[in-house]
């Protein structure tokens, strides 16, 4: 029983586009987010960018599904789990 690690919760998934490839073994994902102003209610289109690592050939355009991970190195904290077709 002490060698049991207890996860404390399911790890987020998110959906966005790849924006760059140029690193080994590493991606560019931009995800846009559609929210509600609070006060006001206006429609705000926030973007942001996430690394992922992965080990499949990803091209500029592609729709992918990330997930957190554990950190892969400085900005690297998110791993791509699968190509949307």
């Amino acid at each position: 029983m002490e060698n049991e690690r207890k996860t404390t919760g399911k790890k987020r998934e998110i959906q966005g586009v790849v924006t760059g490839n140029k690193m080994q073994s590493t991606v560019k994902v931009r995800v846009d987010m559609v929210e509600s102003h609070p006060v006001y209610k206006k429609i705000i289109k926030r973007k942001k960018v996430y690394f992922a690592h992965t080990d499949k050939e990803l091209n500029v355009g592609d729709v992918v599904t990330i997930r957190e991970s554990k950190p892969y190195s400085k900005k690297v904290r998110w791993l791509v789990i699968k190509k949307e077709e």
